[in-house]
């Protein structure tokens, strides 16, 4: 089994700390930046940050359907980590700092792929599709944020 990764990322026209607090905000903000990949989205416990623990499906392509149950912890300043309990699916985020006013948010999800040919498939093709869908959210990220 090897790891899967997908990695996204985006400048934003808005402060490092205002870029963060948005994504923090499990009971607000961040429903509002899901497309339509997301469903069932509900925070169930907490919903700032660490120590939450919310809830969606994603759906990634027309056939596969991952039920995630994500455990929010805060490791490191300008950093949240989604731990899914459901499987090994890890999503990273990292605001930092670019220039007066500007901030890059970076998204990286990693998994543990399957074998054979279908693993060989999965590590093709899935950073790509996640990668789409994570632009999505950066950009509605950027859209919520710099307005």
């Amino acid at each position: 089994m090897a790891q899967v990764e997908a990695t996204t990322e985006r400048i934003i026209a808005a402060d490092a700390e205002t870029v963060f607090d948005a994504l923090a905000d499990y009971t607000g903000t961040r429903g509002k930046l899901l497309p339509e990949h997301f469903s069932e989205y509900e925070v169930r416990e907490g919903g700032d940050g660490e120590g939450t623990l919310v809830h969606w499906k994603l759906q990634a392509t027309s056939k596969r359907v991952r039920d995630c149950l994500l455990e929010v912890s805060e490791p490191n300043d300008g950093q949240l980590v989604e731990k899914d309990r459901n499987s090994s699916m890890v999503t990273t985020w990292v605001v930092t700092p670019a220039g007066e006013g500007r901030s890059k948010a970076v998204v990286t999800t990693v998994w543990d792929g399957a074998g054979g040919i279908g693993g060989f498939f999965e590590r093709t093709f899935a950073p790509k599709g996640l990668g789409r869908i994570y632009d999505t959210v950066l950009a509605n990220l950027a859209a919520e944020v710099e307005a």
